[in-house]
């Protein structure tokens, strides 16, 4: 999970070098509305904001939630 998301970033980086804007906006898209899906999904059915546990919803909003 978190290679991806790094190897998208990355990739987009290398399109903002070579000017290429379209495709930079479009691997972002495809990078991060997942990722922001996934993070809403972990939050709401394993219902980690009910529990009071600020730091698990802290690494939800960091993208990170599928670590814990």
């Amino acid at each position: 999970f978190m290679s991806e998301t790094v190897a998208a970033l990355c990739l987009s980086a290398g399109y903002h070098d070579t000017g290429n804007s379209m495709w930079q906006t479009l691997t972002l898209l495809f990078a991060l509305v997942p990722c922001a899906l996934v993070q809403l999904s972990l939050v709401f059915i394993h219902r980690d904001v009910s529990r009071d546990r600020p730091l698990v919803l802290l690494l939800h909003l960091l993208q990170l939630g599928p670590l814990v």
